[in-house]
């Protein structure tokens, strides 16, 4: 489980947290979206205890990150949206880094390394940018640790390998592990991530599961912006609009992510009446 209460943090010109607080569980995929800039790859930072918090406390397993822990680093994989790698093929980074991992599954790794294709006796820093995120993401996955944080995961991979990690990211989920997906690319993570969670201003202005989020929003299309009252977000389209409205008849329809995403950061105020400030419920 991780928790965050009244969170601070910023750098020298920017204040980014302001009393964050969060509770995430395990048994979840969660989606973390935000603008550029809005704090998304420093979050996953301060959970792995990259960087520290200016005030506020952070527990992650029942460890304060920052300590980096033995006992709470073997349980958490962080990939990061920039790397590099050694200059040593993937047998022989498994060998070294493993050990740190004791769950670590051998056999899943060289299944996931097979399916990806990647070449066993090439040297990880010979591969392409595409190939080193397979990597990192066939032993992330591999390690079974309890935490896994994944920046912007599917950037440097093509259409036929982001279904195979939507697949495999599905499948390799447990009650016993929490996976964290910090992207700004919605459409790769579509069905995928569950529950939400979108910052925007130093604080989690949106924490919902998809279905909560099918009961109380509704997608419609109209041909007149009058057509349709309180409307909480629009997009013009070539014969009429697509509106996203309170969902008063309580028939569920699907949003899609980017639709979504775009209509609780032009209307948070909107959204927090919907849901009557559940989903600004930043303890939730």
């Amino acid at each position: 489980m991780i928790t965050i209460e009244k969170l601070n943090f910023g750098y020298k010109k920017k204040k980014l947290f302001k009393d964050l607080s969060l509770d995430l569980n395990h048994g979840s995929i969660y989606g973390l979206l935000g603008k550029n800039g809005a704090g998304k790859t420093t979050f996953l930072k301060i959970l792995a205890g990259l960087i520290f918090p200016e005030s506020g406390a952070v527990s992650v397993l029942g460890f304060t990150p920052a300590e980096r822990n033995p006992d709470f680093l073997k349980e958490l994989f962080f990939l990061p949206e920039e790397y590099t790698l050694p200059g040593i093929k993937l047998g022989e980074y498994k060998k070294i880094y493993a050990p740190f991992y004791p769950d670590f599954d051998d056999e899943r790794f060289w299944e996931l390394t097979s399916g990806f294709e990647l070449p066993e006796e090439s040297k990880l820093s010979s591969f392409s940018y595409g190939q080193k995120k397979k990597f990192l993401l066939s032993f992330g996955i591999a390690s079974n640790s309890k935490i896994l944080l994944l920046d912007e995961p599917t950037n440097g991979l093509d259409i036929p390998t982001k279904t195979r990690f939507r697949k495999i990211v599905a499948s390799s989920q447990s009650k016993e592990r929490i996976i964290i997906i910090s992207t700004h690319q919605v459409r790769d993570v579509e069905h995928l991530i569950d529950p939400v969670i979108i910052l925007d201003d130093g604080r989690v202005i949106f924490n919902e599961t998809m279905e909560r989020v099918a009961d109380v929003l509704s997608v419609k299309k109209v041909s007149s912006l009058s057509d349709e009252p309180d409307i909480l977000y629009s997009e013009s389209e070539i014969d009429g609009y697509k509106v996203v409205v309170t969902n008063r008849d309580k028939d569920q329809s699907a949003i899609d992510f980017e639709t979504l995403f775009n209509t609780v950061i032009s209307n948070p105020d909107g959204i927090q009446s919907a849901f009557n400030g559940g989903s600004l419920n930043e303890t939730k």
